[in-house]
């Protein structure tokens, strides 16, 4: 047979059909079903894991507030509202509290963009820095800052003799860079923009800083602001408790906003300056809607964990009742002088407090961006800023 009929009837040649038997494809339930393990195993473990949710955390929660009730509601108000002691501590959990959560937003804002922005010597460190207290017992903590700043340490004797004489050099120490960082975030970043002073920050800086830095310090001098010859007390008062809070929970806010700022990445705000935008404003337009809801995840990690915290505050503090217990500390008291009721209606307010967080966290995680989002989103933000460019 020729060569050109035989490649026509393979060509044309219809494709073999299967004789062996056809096998139907298992349906989707089917599938499901058979990758799933059996129902006993999953209603097994589901009912051992809601046992034990129950029993740890499900019965203390409701006995704390059966406790605090037992005596009725005028009762449970009059264990909290008086006895002065009780208000005292609250008003001054109410007081340590936002003080130490403002240094720990700033902190972990400046420590997340250094990180996720830059590369330094001494990047890995600081990232190691900050995991610090999550490695280090409360207790230790604690002991460390009375060790600094206490009677019998580093500092304590001058603290003790005229401790008060360094405050007017600390404020204008603080005032100057507060004022020298918005400076330089209100600089211009084009430099067509930088006329007059904006061409010598660094020199603005030095000189206007010292200047600045000297009228302060004579102002609060010459005002009388601060006592002279007396001792200026941090431990065993409420410098010592803030220090001592904002140690423990200082890691929270820039631990879950340095993922986030990473994943986003850099395009947007380098794309803010390109088109003049100033450093405060890329940060408040730019950044800030970026990281915003990471940034509140750890406000209420830091809040929640500010507000319970016992160990390094129990060392600095004393224990003095109706000076330096907080909340805390307050509930413990209680416990040892067999006030249970009291002990339990301080206890509800931390609980109400815990429950409220854990709400506002649960809404929050759906609102964080993952890694995989916002790198996409970021993209994306990159991909149209060339796009405009181009046109």
């Amino acid at each position: 047979m020729p060569a050109e009929a035989v490649a026509g009837i393979v060509v044309g040649a219809a494709p073999a059909r299967p004789t062996g038997p056809r096998t139907k494809a298992a349906p989707p339930a089917a599938q499901r079903r058979a990758q799933q393990d059996p129902t006993w195993l999953r209603w097994s473990l589901t009912a051992a894991a809601l046992l034990a949710v129950a029993a740890l955390v499900g019965v203390p929660l409701v006995n704390v507030f059966v406790e605090a009730l037992r005596d009725g509601v005028g009762a449970y108000f009059a264990n909290l509202f008086g006895d002065p002691d009780t208000r005292h501590s609250m008003l001054l959990t109410a007081t340590v509290v936002p003080i130490a959560l403002v240094a720990n937003i700033v902190f972990g804002v400046a420590a997340a963009w250094a990180i996720s922005r830059f590369s330094f010597p001494g990047r890995t460190l600081l990232t190691a820095l900050i995991d610090l207290p999550f490695a280090v017992s409360p207790v230790v903590a604690g002991l460390m800052f009375v060790l600094i700043f206490g009677l019998q340490g580093y500092f304590g004797a001058f603290l003790r003799r005229d401790g008060y004489s360094a405050m007017p050099y600390v404020v204008a120490a603080v005032v100057v860079f507060v004022v020298a960082v918005v400076y330089l975030w209100r600089r211009p970043s084009s430099a067509r923009a930088r006329q007059g002073h904006w061409r010598h920050p660094w020199l603005v800086i030095g000189g206007g800083g010292a200047v600045l830095f000297g009228l302060l310090v004579v102002i609060q001098q010459r005002l009388g602001i601060w006592p002279r010859n007396e001792s200026l007390k941090i431990i065993f008062n409420t410098p010592g408790l803030v220090l001592a809070t904002a140690f423990v929970t200082f890691p929270f806010v820039a631990r879950e906003l340095i993922p986030v700022m990473e994943s986003v990445g850099p395009d947007e705000e380098l794309a803010a300056l390109s088109l003049g935008a100033s450093g405060w404003e890329m940060f408040w337009t730019v950044t800030v809607p970026n990281v915003k809801w990471g940034l509140v995840y750890g406000i209420i990690l830091c809040n929640a964990r500010a507000i319970g915290e016992f160990g390094a505050v129990y060392v600095v503090s004393g224990h003095i009742a109706g000076q330096t217990d907080t909340m805390p500390l307050r509930i413990e008291k209680l416990f040892q002088e067999y006030n249970l009721p009291g002990s339990f209606a301080v206890s509800s307010v931390l609980m109400m407090l815990a429950l409220l967080t854990l709400i506002a966290k649960s809404k929050l995680e759906t609102r964080v961006p993952s890694a995989k989002v916002a790198s996409k989103l970021a993209n994306n933000a990159s991909t149209s800023n060339a796009t405009r460019t181009q046109t």
